[in-house]
């Protein structure tokens, strides 16, 4: 559910190798994320690893099941604000062609999209 005073709509994504990484750099940042302004989507798995680090978290389906086609749905609805998806380049993925979709999504309605966890610090750093 959406934080009432919520003001930017952030969604969190992981590839499985990747969960790790993402759930490190959220509890790196989990005072921007705990704040009431910001609200927090992820794919299933991925979000159920933020709850688990304290986060409070609107869960979709898990991505190769659907969760990334939720999300560039919201996208498209003009409901996120800024996507960090940290992908895994080197795994293979059964649903990659979900994975384009969603970057594609992204550049099409302009939405920041980080992918890496370089990238993500730079965005939050400017939260």
């Amino acid at each position: 559910m959406a934080k009432e005073s919520a003001n930017m709509t952030i969604a969190i994504i992981a590839h499985d190798g990747k969960k790790a990484e993402m759930v490190g750099f959220v509890k790196d940042h989990v005072e921007l994320f705990n704040q009431k302004k910001i609200h927090l989507i992820a794919t299933g798995t991925t979000g159920s690893h933020l709850e688990r680090a304290g986060l409070e978290v609107e869960k979709m389906q898990s991505g190769p099941v659907g969760g990334d086609a939720q999300i560039a749905s919201r996208m498209v609805e003009g409901k996120i604000d800024m996507v960090i998806f940290f992908r895994d380049p080197l795994g293979k993925h059964p649903h990659e062609v979900d994975v384009n979709m969603l970057m594609r999504i992204a550049d099409v309605y302009n939405i920041p999209l980080a992918t890496n966890p370089a990238a993500a610090k730079r965005f939050v750093d400017t939260l």
